[in-house]
Protein backbone atom coordinates (compact mmCIF):
# COMPACT_ATOMS: atom_id res chain seq x y z
CA UNK A 1 0.00 0.00 0.00
CA UNK A 2 1.41 3.38 -0.92
CA UNK A 3 0.98 6.57 1.08
CA UNK A 4 -1.70 7.78 -1.29
CA UNK A 5 -3.77 4.64 -0.72
CA UNK A 6 -3.51 4.65 3.06
CA UNK A 7 -5.86 6.42 5.41
CA UNK A 8 -3.15 8.49 7.09
CA UNK A 9 -3.86 11.57 5.01
CA UNK A 10 -0.77 11.24 2.85
CA UNK A 11 2.89 11.57 3.66
CA UNK A 12 2.31 14.57 5.89
CA UNK A 13 1.45 12.27 8.81
CA UNK A 14 3.25 9.28 10.18
CA UNK A 15 1.84 5.82 9.57
CA UNK A 16 3.30 2.37 9.12
CA UNK A 17 3.04 2.51 5.34
CA UNK A 18 4.64 5.97 5.12
CA UNK A 19 7.32 5.68 7.82
CA UNK A 20 10.82 5.15 6.46
CA UNK A 21 12.86 2.18 7.64
CA UNK A 22 14.75 2.73 10.86
CA UNK A 23 18.31 1.47 11.07
CA UNK A 24 20.06 1.09 14.42
CA UNK A 25 23.69 0.24 15.01
CA UNK A 26 24.51 -2.33 17.68
CA UNK A 27 25.60 0.53 20.00
CA UNK A 28 22.33 2.41 19.39
CA UNK A 29 20.30 -0.74 19.98
CA UNK A 30 22.16 -1.45 23.22
CA UNK A 31 21.57 2.10 24.45
CA UNK A 32 17.91 2.06 23.39
CA UNK A 33 17.41 -1.17 25.34
CA UNK A 34 18.97 0.55 28.36
CA UNK A 35 16.26 3.21 28.08
CA UNK A 36 13.74 0.36 28.08
CA UNK A 37 15.10 -0.68 31.48
CA UNK A 38 15.54 2.86 32.84
CA UNK A 39 13.45 5.43 30.94
CA UNK A 40 15.36 8.39 32.45
CA UNK A 41 19.15 8.65 32.46
CA UNK A 42 21.54 11.46 33.41
CA UNK A 43 23.35 13.39 30.71
CA UNK A 44 25.91 16.18 30.78
CA UNK A 45 28.00 18.29 28.42
CA UNK A 46 30.35 21.21 28.46
CA UNK A 47 28.71 24.62 27.89
CA UNK A 48 30.78 25.18 24.74
CA UNK A 49 30.18 21.72 23.27
CA UNK A 50 27.45 19.57 21.86
CA UNK A 51 28.82 16.16 22.85
CA UNK A 52 26.59 14.46 25.43
CA UNK A 53 28.15 12.38 28.20
CA UNK A 54 26.48 9.53 30.06
CA UNK A 55 28.77 7.81 32.53
CA UNK A 56 26.14 5.21 33.40
CA UNK A 57 27.23 3.17 30.38
CA UNK A 58 30.87 2.95 31.50
CA UNK A 59 33.78 5.21 30.74
CA UNK A 60 35.66 2.94 28.33
CA UNK A 61 33.19 3.43 25.48
CA UNK A 62 32.33 7.09 26.03
CA UNK A 63 32.74 8.18 22.40
CA UNK A 64 30.54 5.31 21.20
CA UNK A 65 27.92 6.12 23.84
CA UNK A 66 28.00 9.84 22.97
CA UNK A 67 27.55 9.07 19.27
CA UNK A 68 24.72 6.67 20.11
CA UNK A 69 22.96 9.31 22.21
CA UNK A 70 23.18 11.85 19.38
CA UNK A 71 21.92 9.31 16.83
CA UNK A 72 18.96 8.26 18.99
CA UNK A 73 18.05 11.91 19.53
CA UNK A 74 18.22 12.64 15.77
CA UNK A 75 15.99 9.64 15.12
CA UNK A 76 13.44 10.94 17.64
CA UNK A 77 13.81 7.98 20.01
CA UNK A 78 15.08 9.95 23.02
CA UNK A 79 14.93 13.54 24.26
CA UNK A 80 17.84 15.36 25.90
CA UNK A 81 17.13 18.19 28.32
CA UNK A 82 20.09 19.94 29.93
CA UNK A 83 17.71 22.13 31.94
CA UNK A 84 15.99 19.23 33.68
CA UNK A 85 18.36 17.31 35.98
CA UNK A 86 17.18 14.10 37.61
CA UNK A 87 15.86 14.67 41.12
CA UNK A 88 17.83 13.04 43.93
CA UNK A 89 20.57 11.89 41.52
CA UNK A 90 24.20 12.30 42.56
CA UNK A 91 25.82 14.25 39.71
CA UNK A 92 29.19 14.13 41.54
CA UNK A 93 30.89 12.03 38.82
CA UNK A 94 29.66 14.60 36.28
CA UNK A 95 31.45 17.54 37.95
CA UNK A 96 33.74 18.01 34.92
CA UNK A 97 30.69 18.87 32.78
CA UNK A 98 28.86 21.99 33.87
CA UNK A 99 25.63 21.34 31.92
CA UNK A 100 23.85 18.49 33.68
CA UNK A 101 20.43 17.23 32.77
CA UNK A 102 18.49 14.16 31.79
CA UNK A 103 17.55 11.99 28.85
CA UNK A 104 14.23 10.25 28.37
CA UNK A 105 12.70 7.74 26.03
CA UNK A 106 10.15 9.29 23.65
CA UNK A 107 6.84 7.76 22.63
CA UNK A 108 8.43 6.79 19.32
CA UNK A 109 11.34 5.25 21.19
CA UNK A 110 8.94 3.13 23.25
CA UNK A 111 7.11 2.09 20.08
CA UNK A 112 10.41 0.97 18.52
CA UNK A 113 11.28 -1.01 21.66
CA UNK A 114 7.86 -2.66 21.53
CA UNK A 115 8.36 -3.65 17.89
CA UNK A 116 11.82 -5.03 18.65
CA UNK A 117 10.35 -7.13 21.46
CA UNK A 118 7.48 -8.40 19.31
CA UNK A 119 9.87 -9.31 16.51
CA UNK A 120 12.27 -10.96 18.94
CA UNK A 121 15.27 -8.86 17.94
CA UNK A 122 18.14 -9.56 20.31
CA UNK A 123 21.46 -7.92 21.06
CA UNK A 124 24.51 -9.88 19.95
CA UNK A 125 25.44 -10.04 23.66
CA UNK A 126 22.18 -11.91 24.38
CA UNK A 127 22.58 -14.57 21.68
Amino acid sequence: MSCCESSCGGCQKSCSSCSPALYLTEAELKLLRRFGETPFLPVARRPDGETPVCLEEGTGEQETVSNGILALERKGLIDLDYNLPLQNFDYGPYAAWSRQGSMALTVRGQEVLDVLEIQGVENEDEE
